[in-house]
């Protein structure tokens, strides 16, 4: 009987937590604004790169083409 009870007790614990777990987590301010961050940090350092890669081959383009 004190098995039976304990196990019940034990049953009704997983079910409190497991519902509580499962709660969608609302986005607070500050962590929608550090992924705001990320994003336009990563969006200016990829503009860099591209514009860094673009620098590059400018004068290899402007060399491959003959002089008239």
């Amino acid at each position: 009987m004190i098995r039976t009870i304990a196990a019940a007790l034990a049953a009704t614990v997983f079910v409190a937590f497991g519902a509580r777990a499962e709660e969608p987590k609302t986005p607070t301010t500050s962590d929608a604004a550090k992924s705001e961050a990320a994003t336009t940090r990563k969006a200016a350092k990829k503009s860099a790169k591209k514009a860094k890669k673009a620098k590059k081959a400018a004068p290899a383009d402007s060399s491959a083409t003959p002089a008239k």
